[in-house]
């Protein structure tokens, strides 16, 4: 469904053209994240924002629809302004949005993106469009930063416990927020910006948006990847008594590589012990592959670690040169209920402390990577810094005495490397474009055509690996 774009506002937005002072004729914003302080971030997301909503242009018939709706609404509407952009600007937003590259893992506090209208008439536009391009880059960014400091805990007990830190990673976190998601669309960015740290993804909507709006040269390129796998209703179909035969199926119909069974929908010891470490174990070794057991319920510290005794116990295990133990290769497990940034801490903590390597399990994440997010999490905000008035640059900012962590910055924001650390600077209006400053052009207007400084999400992958 086609939106709007004058309507991808905020109802207050309307009325702000009649609010800047008499010869403002640019407005400068910048996009940051303004804390906890020095917490890592994982910039992503913006090229979607703008392949998705700058690169459709208004039309009349959107100039009309927005001004029935906000006179009825109760709002001034700036007609003459949206029918300017429709004619000198052939419907597309004249302004420019300078960013990090995305990928980039940075601090908090330092801008993200610089944005300012490139026609002196719209100067109104600037802030306009913070509504919709805000809610672009701290979404996406969040879920990106949320994976991406997974990947760090999962990485640091790899280190310790696993002969194959490189190998076991990618796949160490796997997607399973679709169905936890407020729409398709969040599924579709959130499950993206997962992707930037993982492969391993059940969001099936987050592929193609990689090869939509960060395709490269190959057209077949594939983000994510998953399994076979039961679910609930498939194995209870088969009734209590039949619960057996369900497992057998399932070896029977997925006979090479990894299969993923819910074991705990009676009684997961007895799945364990019983079925799968007795009934069944001779089926399981004789596989091409690896049974991967769901625990799908109870306390995931308890319930990982004691699943893993059992299997181990069951299935035979080996000794790695760390010192841990790693299952054998034809069984592992999967943990997908409970897993948050603090508790899964608490699972590989508890792993390590019982002597297991963090090889022998994978975790599925769900609401708490796709939705459990707000702008708050990382505090968020666009936030104009200068304006051009009668042809001088004038710094502004917002300094609530009640809350001076709320301040914001002063005058036109750059963004440059110090002793391998990202720094905002405030710099002159010739110095947007200075080859140092990591604010790099990524939209602009160029003869009434948007122009996008395009990356892969291959790059994206890179830069996060580059910068982590």
């Amino acid at each position: 469904m086609r939106t709007n774009p004058i309507l991808n506002t905020d109802s207050y937005k309307a009325s702000h053209f009649l609010q800047y002072p008499e010869g403002v004729t640019t407005v400068y914003s910048y996009i940051e994240a303004r804390g906890p302080k020095d917490h890592d971030l994982l910039f992503f997301g913006l090229q979607m924002f703008i392949k998705s909503y700058l690169t459709t242009p208004i039309t009349a018939e959107d100039i009309d629809e927005a001004e029935e709706i906000f006179t009825a609404h109760g709002l001034p509407f700036h007609r003459e302004g949206w029918a300017y952009i429709l004619e000198k600007h052939n419907g597309y937003m004249p302004i420019a949005i300078n960013a990090l590259k995305e990928g980039t893992v940075t601090k908090t506090s330092v801008p993200l993106a610089l944005i300012y209208n490139t026609d002196p008439k719209c100067a109104w536009l600037t802030s306009y469009l913070e509504t919709a391009i805000l809610r672009g880059v701290w979404y996406p960014t969040t879920v990106a930063t949320n994976s991406f400091l997974i990947k760090q805990q999962i990485k640091a007990a790899l280190e310790k416990s696993s002969d194959d830190v490189t190998g076991q990673l990618p796949f160490k976190l796997h997607d399973f927020g679709a169905r936890g998601a407020s729409s398709q669309e969040t599924a579709q960015i959130g499950g993206l910006a997962h992707l930037v740290n993982f492969q391993g993804t059940d969001t099936v909507s987050a592929l193609p948006m990689a090869r939509q709006y960060y395709g490269g040269d190959d057209p077949h390129f594939m983000a994510g990847f998953s399994i076979p796998a039961a679910e609930h209703s498939t194995m209870t179909s088969w009734g209590r008594a039949g619960e057996k035969d369900a497992y057998a199926n399932m070896l029977e119909k997925f006979p090479q590589g990894l299969v993923a069974v819910v074991s705990d929908s009676y009684d997961l010891f007895n799945a364990l012990e019983n079925i799968w470490g007795d009934e069944l174990k001779e089926q399981v070794l004789a596989r091409d592959g690896t049974l991967v057991v769901r625990p799908d319920s109870g306390d995931p510290v308890e319930i990982v670690c004691q699943t893993l005794e059992v299997l181990g116990d069951k299935f035979g295990y080996s000794t790695n040169s760390k010192g841990f133990k790693v299952l054998d290769p034809h069984v592992r497990v999967i943990q997908g209920d409970g897993i948050y940034l603090n508790s899964l801490k608490d699972i590989l903590d508890a792993m390590i402390e019982k002597g297991w390597a963090v090889d022998n399990v994978a975790f599925g994440m769900g609401g708490g990577l796709l939705q459990a997010v707000s702008r708050d999490s990382y505090q968020f905000a666009m936030k104009a810094c200068a304006i051009e008035r009668n042809g001088d640059i004038q710094p502004i900012y917002k300094e609530p005495k009640t809350d001076k962590k709320k301040t914001s910055k002063r005058g036109i924001q750059g963004v440059f490397e110090e002793q391998g650390q990202l720094v905002a600077k405030t710099i002159l209006p010739e110095q947007i474009a200075d080859s140092e400053n990591m604010l790099k052009r990524v939209y602009w207007l160029e003869q009434g055509v948007p122009q996008i400084t395009h990356l892969s999400f291959t790059e994206v992958r890179q830069q996060a690996e580059e910068t982590s």
